[in-house]
């Protein structure tokens, strides 16, 4: 801490406010690799003591009670040590850029990657990278308040952390830099890319110096791009998109029964012994799954995955394997979906590549079984992984570019593009946000997908509220009317009922001529000559719904009224229309 008292005081004395930024996207990438990189070894290490604890003719049987007790440890360890919510830590990153400028709580720093060290290592069925995203971005978070930057720099320096955590753990400096560009929203400008590209080079660095050159899924072939497969990417990208809308709709589905248990720890012994069942039979779906996955791409003989399971002889009869695949793509959705929902902690960016994976091979192995099209199961593999990431997450472009660096290099671009770019284009209009953003998005908190939209929420039109607008009694005449006009300097007033409701509304404007008649002062009233709007702004109105009412009349002013005509004031389009500038400007230079 003292070295970073002197390094502050050297900032704020000796370097600008761009140089600081700059200075401090290094210490977020060293910090927010080096937690990466502990949450790896903290999952191995409790993998290999699971392993070397219990005798390997046991192994299977202890192995699914192992999920349960990795669950009910992370719920003990969040209820009685953390004491928040760690779930869906992309979707908690998004929130903090939305509603609090980019600040998350101090323990996100390590609750998270020791939560998910816990539930992964025992078997959950969910992977690390999204407790990485938040512990990384927590350590930009809270290393920006603590140098008191402004809150569009704490946001940055927020997707610095995120960004070289994503760079350690892929070891993706590209696909990290796109990421936090494309969900997070970051603005691209060379103010914000710098440092990101500086978070991400020092992320990658780290991680090869500690893990060395390695990437994710071995590739011993060459993987060779024809473009007589392309109608069957076109498939693959269709399959991939029904896929994700099925990983999507039934993710939300599980997480809302689970949420009508009330028990945390029936909750956790429940979604312990469905996983344990699960894995009894599907034995990849114990961990992340990405030994499964380097599995299917290095092996000709996949049914090997089923080699410690009851279903193992059905891998010999060829439909029956084809049975099986699937029932692997559709039931790993649910094993994820119930290790989160019971109170493990996990994400999914794993389960997204590993379904990706098992629906490539799905593929390519139903049409070289009925068609004999001799496809390569290896670009079909690595193609689905992409598709069903663009869909699940929808990020097209962080879909390509992570698969590319997980594998092969960019020799698979152009397939990839094909199967991302339908995902997306199927996905997207009838899955309006991502699987992180969606509970953001309907409470209308989502900032980084929807600038406007998010002002327009943020934006409150009650306190422009005008209340000097005169009142006048429906059965007033017009003497009296001309009385009110000699005690104002407006053109508008509000005529109001014998029970004090909105009646209508007197544009001096339109009855001039009528007001100078003396003859008609004791003979017209009021009523004779009041209209009623074209529309009224309701207590209840969003911005949103406000600014649509001013723009369908092209009026200058809208009376208030509540559901009870009860009159409330006027509203005028100019002062609503720049508190949004206002609140624009102010987003933009924070």
């Amino acid at each position: 801490m003292f070295l970073f008292s002197k390094l502050r005081r050297y900032c704020k004395q000796k370097l600008g406010i761009s140089n600081t930024i700059l200075l401090l996207s290094f210490f977020t990438g060293v910090f927010g690799a080096t937690a990466a990189i502990i949450i790896k070894n903290l999952l191995h290490f409790t993998a290999s003591l699971l392993a070397n604890a219990f005798p390997e003719a046991k192994n299977n049987y202890f192995y699914l009670a192992f999920p349960m007790l990795g669950i009910i440890i992370t719920i003990i360890y969040v209820t009685r040590f953390v004491k928040d919510d760690l779930s869906h830590g992309v979707s908690k990153v998004l929130g903090a850029i939305s509603k609090d400028n980019g600040k998350l709580k101090r323990h996100n720093m390590y609750s998270s990657m020791v939560a998910s060290s816990i539930t992964v290592g025992f078997g959950g069925s969910v992977g690390l990278e999204a407790p990485m995203v938040l512990t990384g971005s927590a350590i930009g978070s809270n290393l920006a308040r603590y140098f008191k930057m402004s809150p569009k720099n704490t946001v940055l320096l927020l997707a610095c952390g995120c960004t070289a955590a994503f760079a350690a753990v892929f070891r993706a400096p590209i696909a990290a830099l796109v990421f936090a560009i494309e969900l997070l929203m970051i603005d691209f400008t060379a103010a914000t890319v710098l440092p990101l590209m500086i978070a991400a080079a020092t992320g990658i660095v780290l991680s090869i110096l500690f893990m060395g050159h390695n990437v994710m899924f071995f590739v011993a072939e060459n993987a060779v791009f024809q473009i007589k497969n392309v109608p069957y990417y076109i498939l693959l990208g269709i399959f991939t998109a029904l896929i994700s809308l099925y990983f999507l709709k039934t993710l939300r589905t599980i997480e809302r029964w689970f949420s009508k248990i009330k028990r945390k720890y029936w909750k956790g012994i429940l979604g312990g012994l469905i996983l344990g069942g699960f894995i009894f039979f599907f034995p990849m779906f114990y961990g992340e799954g990405y030994i499964s996955i380097n599995e299917i791409i290095a092996s000709s003989v996949p049914g090997i995955l089923f080699k410690n399971s009851p279903l193992f002889p059905f891998t010999q009869i060829p439909l029956l394997f084809l049975g099986l695949i699937l029932a692997v793509i559709l039931l790993k959705v649910i094993a994820t979906a119930v290790t989160t929902a019971s109170g493990g902690v996990g994400g999914t960016f794993a389960p997204s590549l590993f379904i990706g994976g098992f629906c490539g091979f799905f593929v390519a192995h139903c049409l070289n079984l009925f068609f004999d099209l001799q496809l390569p199961y290896l670009n079909f593999i690595l193609a689905g992984m992409a598709g069903i990431m663009s869909g699940v997450m929808l990020t097209p472009l962080t879909a390509i570019f992570l698969t590319a660096e997980l594998s092969t290099g960019y020799g698979l671009l152009i397939p990839l593009m094909i199967t991302s770019s339908i995902s997306y284009l199927i996905v997207s209009p009838i899955e309006k946000y991502s699987l992180y953003g969606k509970q953001l998005a309907e409470k209308g908190d989502l900032k980084t997908h929807n600038k406007d939209f998010y002002a327009m929420r943020k934006v409150n039109w009650r306190s422009l509220i005008d209340n000097d607008v005169a009142t006048i009694p429906i059965h007033s005449s017009l003497r009296d009317y001309t009385h009110i006009i000699a005690q104002s300097t407006r053109n508008l007033f509000v005529v109001i009922n014998e029970y004090q409701k909105f009646a209508g509304l007197l544009v001096m404007d339109f009855h001039r001529e009528t007001i100078f008649d003396q003859t008609k002062y004791d003979t017209l009233f009021v009523e004779d000559l009041m209209i009623e709007p074209e529309e009224f702004v309701y207590e209840t109105d969003s911005t949103k719904t406000v600014l649509e009412k001013f723009k369908r009349t092209g009026n200058y002013n809208l009376p208030i009224i509540g559901v009870d005509r009860t009159y409330i004031g006027f509203l005028s389009r100019v002062k609503v229309l720049t508190a949004y500038q206002d609140f624009i400007a102010e987003e933009s230079s924070n």
